[in-house]
């Protein structure tokens, strides 16, 4: 939740603040394709650690083209 938090702020820094609406698209964007698949995934339990957080979203949160649209 760190990760998600300090993503979150830092989008918000380098862009427009908005917040808590903020969290909730880092939140979006970072399980989109979780939610997706999860008819068909194996297990009950899913779990995002700090490396797997930035992982998914450093592409979106570095590329300044990509920020505009979709965070």
């Amino acid at each position: 939740m760190k990760e998600i938090a300090r993503i979150a702020a830092k989008v918000n820094e380098r862009m427009e603040n908005i917040g808590a609406r903020r969290l909730h698209t880092v939140m979006t964007t970072l399980l989109e394709e979780v939610m997706f698949e999860l008819p068909d995934y194996p297990s009950k339990n899913i779990v995002f650690d700090g490396p797997a957080v930035r992982e998914r979203l450093l592409r979106i949160v570095e590329d300044e083209d990509l920020r505009k649209y979709i965070l």
